[in-house]
């Protein structure tokens, strides 16, 4: 049973300013991208859209005489490390199952390796589906983090994927049933 909705998400405090800073339509794209994906590779799809929409919670802006510094963006860059943490408080603090919360906070640490030493890491399902639902929205010098959507349609794209999740929930439900 899920504890916490995608429109809550969208209208606590913290996520309006850490996501926003982000990128709104991204993070929502991302979502959308997790969906798929999730139902492709057999994962929680409630899962991956949460760590999807809230994988970029973490950013500082990285600019330099007022433009976005893409190199030291590289040479800095933890937003998955504070991203994990951030997102983990908020979860927890909405209601989210701890257990939940945490592998929601794990795959927003893994979605990228911009901040990781050389070397491979072998990614949970989640994980995978987490950091291939970020580079399918990728756009060239970060312009994903700039792509806009008003309040209203992010709410009513939030509430559509919450009503897809439900139904996906049930579906699974009254398969068990059978």
């Amino acid at each position: 049973m899920r504890r916490v909705s995608f429109v809550e998400l969208f209208k606590h405090p913290i996520t309006q300013k850490y996501v926003k800073r982000s990128g709104m339509a991204h993070a929502i794209s991302c979502a959308y991208h997790a969906f798929r994906l999730a139902r492709i590779h057999g994962v929680d799809p409630d899962l991956a859209c949460k760590a999807a929409f809230l994988h970029d919670i973490g950013h500082y802006t990285w600019y330099s005489n007022g433009n976005w510094d893409f190199e030291l963006y590289k040479e800095n860059d933890i937003h998955a490390i504070k991203g994990a943490e951030r997102a983990h408080k908020l979860l927890i603090r909405l209601g989210e199952h701890p257990k939940r919360a945490k592998e929601i906070a794990l795959a927003i640490l893994l979605h990228t390796d911009s901040y990781l030493p050389e070397g491979e890491l072998e990614l949970s399902p989640l994980q995978k589906v987490v950091a291939l639902a970020d580079e399918a929205d990728e756009e060239p010098n970060g312009d994903h983090h700039y792509k806009t959507i008003s309040d209203e349609k992010a709410i009513q794209l939030l509430a559509k994927l919450d009503q897809l999740i439900n139904n996906v929930q049930n579906e699974d439900r009254w398969q068990q049933s059978v």
